[in-house]
């Protein structure tokens, strides 16, 4: 296998990029996984089971250098694996770990902007490895085969790949504009929830 075959380029890649989305956030890894399964879908150089397995392994392998970099790292290495998220933010996600557990490691890679609080929790609370490992692999499963539906889906309608490969892009960006969304909405309503109202009847004083 040489480099100019695309089978050579595209699973490195595919791989390699997922792997780097989900240390640093700055791939949008869900679009690599839609494009690389639209390839897939419209072209012989991807399988779409490879693509689905090494996007899994690739984003279980992310998460859990995050969780350990937030288990046994340093504070600087804590604060660089959660830049981005606010005091706030990290803090009630380590309240909801306390009582939910695995399952915000599952739906935490499913949210946007949720897995890394939910992972920099596990790790300072010390949550144990045996039970982070299985729960991280099954949220990466379900991640990759969810966004590999995605391309799968422009891979049926669009017999061009690079038509494919777009459209399947767009409708990654587009499910993580309308989850972020939904997710933006129901903090605010959460949050006006908890906040106290005041007592009509207090009149303030001079």
């Amino acid at each position: 296998m040489t480099w100019s075959d695309p089978q050579a380029i595209g699973y490195p890649l595919l791989f390699g990029g997922v792997l780097l989305g989900s240390i640093v956030p700055v791939v949008p890894t869900g679009a690599v996984v839609g494009a690389a399964a639209a390839v897939a879908m419209t072209t012989a150089h991807l399988n779409i089971v490879l693509v689905v397995l090494l996007a899994t392994l690739a984003a279980f392998a992310g998460d859990v250098l995050t969780y350990g970099v937030a288990r046994i790292g340093s504070d600087a290495a804590i604060r660089f694996v959660s830049r981005g998220r606010t005091p706030e933010q990290l803090a009630r996600a380590r309240q909801r770990f306390a009582v939910h557990g695995w399952q915000l490691v599952v739906v935490g890679r499913l949210v946007p902007a949720g897995r890394i609080p939910a992972l920099v929790a596990a790790g300072t609370l010390g949550y144990p490895w045996k039970r982070l490992l299985p729960s991280a692999f099954v949220a990466a499963l379900l991640w990759a085969v969810a966004y590999a539906l995605l391309g799968v889906l422009s891979g049926g309608l669009f017999d061009d790949p690079i038509r494919a490969t777009l459209v399947a892009t767009g409708l990654v960006l587009l499910v993580g504009l309308v989850t972020a969304l939904v997710g933006r909405y129901r903090r605010r309503r959460r949050a006006r929830l908890e906040t106290p109202e005041t007592d009509p009847t207090e009149t303030s004083r001079p």
